[in-house]
């Protein structure tokens, strides 16, 4: 037995977003402007062939090759993040980058940045790791592109 009532349908509304969610939007967009910049700088400010020569100096190995993949990395993840695509990964691989350029460039000059010590890069690390931790939140292209597939698979 169905029961039919008269009162009008409610349409849908989008719930509003969590703290959680606000602060991960907030997390990719900063950190991804700042990597954004960051990889910027590699490439339209010091070219990629001053980059490699500056990571030569400075003892980087394979710094030739290296170079242009942490530019690259560094700007086109830094737009991923903002994005919100690919987030974890992308997010993993820049963690690793900073860490990369925590140990082998700035630990010995101390923790401040004018010394050329580590602070800018453990933050940018830090912040890279929390989100390859918590993920791009559900304002972002992987959350759009691949949210509905999740819930399509069955759970193993």
């Amino acid at each position: 037995m169905t029961q039919t009532t008269d009162r009008p349908a409610i349409a849908a509304t989008p719930r509003p977003a969590s703290p959680a969610t606000t602060a991960g939007l907030l997390l990719r967009l900063v950190f991804g402007a700042l990597f954004t910049a960051h990889g910027a700088q590699k490439i339209f400010e010091w070219t990629i062939a001053g980059t490699q020569q500056a990571f030569g100096q400075m003892g980087i190995p394979l710094a030739d090759l290296a170079a242009p993949v942490v530019a690259v990395l560094e700007f086109g993840g830094g737009i991923a993040l903002i994005l919100g695509l690919l987030t974890r990964p992308i997010a993993l691989l820049l963690a690793v980058d900073m860490l990369g350029a925590l140990a082998l460039v700035h630990l010995g000059a101390g923790p401040f940045v004018a010394d050329g010590g580590y602070e800018l890069v453990l933050a940018l690390a830090g912040g890279a790791a929390a989100l390859a931790l918590v993920g791009p939140g559900r304002l972002s292209l992987d959350h759009l592109l691949f949210a509905r597939r999740r819930a399509a698979s069955p759970a193993a």
